[in-house]
C-alpha cells in the first residue's frame, strides 16, 4: 500500500496508507461513530466537501452492493455516487463477506476517485476534533493541496438537481420536495406513502405547480449560503403551504421564520443521538450528519422548539403553534441509523389533509 498523509491546518500529522485513489485532496474533516452504513454515508450529499473519519475501528468488510433502482431512484445508495472528499479509517478490509456484496470499499472508491487512508489512530484524530474543533484538513500523497473550506461556497448548488424531476405521477397527494442535496430514502419514503413526488432545484421557481406540502431536504454547508432556498421557503410560510424540513431544512426553515443559524463546534454524525421531545418524557434515537444548528432562543413569537439533544441541549427541530410548519434536525428516513422517527411523514401528511 502506497503512504500517504493527513494534515490538519493546525499542522498534525497522521500517516497511513492508501486504499483508494492515490491523489490528494483537501476539506473539511469531520467523524462520524456510527457502526455501519458506510454505503449509505458515503453516497448522502451532505458530506460534499468533508473528509470522513469513520471511528469505529473495521471498515469494509461488508464490502459494496450492486447498484438498483426503485421507483427512479438508487435502490441501496443515497444518491448516484460518492461525495465526501476523502476517507479516514482505523482498519480496512479488502476481503469481504455479504450475500449482496459486488465489490470491495476500496475499488468502489478508487473507480470514482475518492483517496482512502487506513492505518490512522482514528480514537486520536477524534479527540483532538472534538477538543479543538472541526479543522480544514489534506490527505497529500505525491503532489500537495491547498487547504479548502467548503463552508466558503453554496454547496447545494452542487449537488442538488438541474431540472425538476416527478416520481410516482399517478399518486397524491403531491409533495414539492427541495433538492438541496437530498438523500433517496426521503424521496422513497414519500413515494412508499402514496405521494406524487416533485423534486425541484433548490433556487427553482415552484410556485406554479400543482402540489400539497413542501419538504425542505438534507444538504451540505451552511444554511446561510442558500438565500435563494430560504426566500422561497419565506413564500409557503406566508402562503401557509405545510411545510415539512429535515437537517439543513431545519435551519433553512428557521432562517425563513427570521431565526438564526451556528456552526456547531464538531457537529452531530452519528445513528444515536438521543433528541427529547419538548414537553413529554419520550427521547427518540436518531441518526444525524449536520455541522450547523438552530438557535433556540432567535425563534420569533408563534415557533417553539419540537426537539433537543440530550447530549448538548441543542436544537433538534422547530415548529409553528397554530400554522402546518415543522422540521427535525435529525434523519427520520434513517438509511443508515435507527427507524424510531420515520412517524414524522405521517405526521406530515396528516397536516396536508387538514
Amino acid at each position: 500500500m502506497t503512504e500517504a498523509i493527513l494534515i490538519l491546518e493546525d499542522g498534525t500529522e497522521y500517516r497511513g496508507h492508501s486504499f483508494g485513489a492515490e491523489s490528494s485532496a483537501a476539506g473539511e474533516v469531520v467523524f462520524n461513530t456510527g457502526m455501519v452504513g458506510y454505503v449509505e454515508s458515503l453516497t448522502d450529499p451532505s458530506y460534499t466537501g468533508q473528509i470522513l473519519t469513520l471511528t469505529y475501528p473495521l471498515i469494509g468488510n461488508y464490502g459494496v452492493p450492486a447498484q438498483t433502482s426503485e421507483h427512479g431512484l438508487p435502490g441501496s445508495f443515497e444518491s448516484d455516487r460518492i461525495h465526501i472528499t476523502a476517507l479516514i479509517v482505523s482498519g480496512y478490509s479488502k476481503d469481504y463477506s455479504h450475500w449482496n456484496a459486488v465489490q470491495s470499499l476500496g475499488d468502489w472508491l478508487e473507480s470514482e476517485n475518492i483517496p482512502a487512508l487506513t492505518g490512522i489512530d482514528t480514537r486520536a484524530l477524534t479527540k483532538r476534533l472534538r477538543e479543538k474543533g472541526t479543522m480544514l484538513g489534506k490527505v497529500v500523497f505525491r503532489e500537495d493541496v491547498e487547504f479548502y473550506d467548503p463552508n466558503q461556497e453554496n454547496l447545494i448548488s452542487r449537488v442538488s438537481i438541474k431540472e425538476p424531476t416527478v416520481y410516482n405521477k399517478s399518486g397524491g397527494p403531491g409533495i414539492v420536495v427541495i433538492d438541496c442535496g437530498a438523500k433517496s430514502n426521503i424521496m422513497r419514503s414519500l413515494i412508499r406513502r402514496g405521494c406524487r413526488v416533485v423534486r425541484v432545484p433548490c433556487d427553482f421557481d415552484f410556485s406554479g405547480l400543482d402540489y400539497d406540502g413542501v419538504l425542505i431536504s438534507n444538504g451540505p454547508g451552511d444554511p446561510k449560503m442558500c438565500a435563494e432556498t430560504v426566500a422561497s421557503v419565506k413564500k409557503c410560510l406566508d402562503q401557509e403551504v405545510p411545510t415539512f424540513g429535515i437537517c439543513l431544512g431545519n435551519q433553512i426553515l428557521a432562517l425563513a421564520a427570521g431565526a438564526d443559524t451556528y456552526k456547531l463546534k464538531y457537529g452531530h454524525r452519528s445513528q444515536n443521538q438521543p433528541c427529547l421531545k419538548e414537553g413529554s418524557k419520550r427521547c427518540y434515537i436518531t441518526p444525524q450528519n449536520h455541522g450547523y444548528a438552530v438557535d433556540t432562543d432567535s425563534l420569533p413569537e408563534g415557533w417553539e422548539s419540537w426537539f433537543t439533544n440530550i447530549n448538548d441541549d441543542t436544537n433538534e427541530g422547530i415548529r409553528h403553534v397554530a400554522k402546518p410548519f415543522m422540521s427535525v434536525q435529525f434523519h427520520p428516513e434513517h438509511t443508515p441509523g435507527p427507524v424510531d422517527t420515520r412517524f414524522l411523514f405521517d405526521l406530515f401528511l396528516e397536516r396536508i389533509k387538514k
